[in-house]
């Protein structure tokens, strides 16, 4: 999970929504399917659509709605080549998140709509145990423009028991909110620069494992330019680490899937992700129940809720904070994506095969996030829960 995106529209497409965005390379390895097969190239086109609809809420407030539709296509190109490319639409509307979750005095753009389009293309050359592929990226609202490319090699020894992965992704991003008035950013810019290096193994006949391990170097505008007072370091590095074990139960005919990523970067925020599903084939049905955890400290620059004697949320005493941080030139921000929480996602995925070529499933997920349930502690004080949820369509075809 990204913890701080720079603008509302960005806010929307939360952790539930990582299938209906463009991933780096580290979102990329997430998604990735684990598989211990050669590298081959694919012998029939793949076509896949699929509709999202994003919703979330905190107490008294609808936040934010996401209707999204992507389109998914992978074609083998003469014999030992394969090209891919995917694009999506979506729409938000809603509002950026309040102060604290409390107040919208110093908020911006309270109430936003955008359309976001974006693509991608990735071409890949298969060779007899190796694979090397380049893709282009671009992504394109009112306010934001990512423009990405990444380059990446996969090798297999000659059983292809053990496959080593290294990948190189580049972002330019600009940033310019011209009419908001608050915290104007005109013409800003951030880069990113992000380096992957991993293994598969298969262990067992019914057991496959992955190591990755992902260094980001971004440098460049980080501030909520909807939020008042709101300044970040102009810099942000992290490291990532991620665990995937899949393995075959016989007793059942069932496949566990778990996972466990590990986030830190020079903000100070570390996070945890621990994930599990269950894929079970019933007939010509598929079943795949799904649980995902994740934790987050606070950033070094997040400022906890000032309360009045009486308990209740102080916000004179807010904005004079603010104030005399912005005199002192102090990096600070009251936005909750950076404070101390926690997080539950519950799924359930559905599949069908219509018939061997075509295949239509539906995904329902729900998330909540706490305080509470921070892992270790009680997370940041005086913050509303947090609720969203997910439902996505999807049909794909081969032939």
């Amino acid at each position: 999970m990204n913890q701080c995106p720079t603008h509302p529209s960005q806010a929307a497409t939360s952790v539930l929504m990582a299938s209906l965005v463009l991933p780096g390379l580290a979102a990329l390895a997430a998604l990735a399917p684990l598989t211990g097969a050669a590298e081959n190239a694919p012998e029939k086109t793949t076509i896949a659509i699929q509709y999202g609809q994003y919703s979330d809420s905190q107490p008294g407030w609808d936040r934010v709605k996401v209707n999204a539709t992507q389109i998914y296509v992978q074609a083998p190109v003469a014999g030992d080549w394969s090209i891919e490319a995917a694009g999506v639409v979506d729409n938000v509307s809603g509002a950026s998140p309040r102060l604290h979750t409390q107040s919208t005095a110093l908020s911006g753009a309270s109430r936003m709509k955008d359309e976001r389009k974006a693509g991608d293309v990735k071409i890949t050359r298969y060779l007899a145990r190796a694979a090397v592929s380049a893709s282009v990226a671009t992504s394109k609202e009112n306010d934001y423009i990512s423009n990405a490319l990444g380059l990446a090699a996969r090798w297999s020894t000659d059983d292809n028991n053990r496959t080593w992965t290294m990948g190189y992704g580049y972002a330019s991003d600009t940033i310019d909110n011209t009419s908001n008035g608050v915290n104007t950013a005109i013409n800003q810019h951030k880069k990113t620069h992000e380096f992957m290096g991993g293994v598969t193994q298969v262990l067992t006949p019914g057991d496959i494992a992955q190591f990755n391990l992902t260094r980001s170097v971004g440098s460049g505008y980080y501030n909520d330019p909807y939020k008042s007072f709101d300044q970040r370091p102009t810099q942000r590095d992290s490291w990532i680490g991620l665990v995937r074990w899949n393995h075959y139960l016989d007793s059942i005919d069932a496949s566990l899937r778990s996972s466990y990523r590990y986030y830190s970067d020079t903000f100070g925020v570390q996070s945890h992700t621990l994930g599990l599903d269950l894929a079970k084939p019933i007939g010509l049905w598929t079943l795949t129940p799904g649980v995902r955890y994740y934790s987050q400290s606070a950033a070094n620059f997040y400022l906890d809720p000032l309360l009045d004697a009486q308990g209740q949320y102080d916000l004179n005493a807010v904005r004079a904070r603010a104030i005399a941080n912005q005199a002192a030139n102090s990096n600070q921000a009251t936005d909750q994506r950076l404070s101390a929480f926690g997080a539950v996602t519950l799924s359930m995925k559905v599949s069908y095969a219509i018939t061997p070529a075509t295949t239509v499933d539906v995904k329902y997920e729900t998330y909540r996030q706490t305080a509470a349930m921070h892992w270790g502690g009680t997370g940041s004080p005086n913050l509303d829960p947090f609720n969203a949820q997910l439902i996505q369509l999807g049909l794909s075809y081969r032939f």
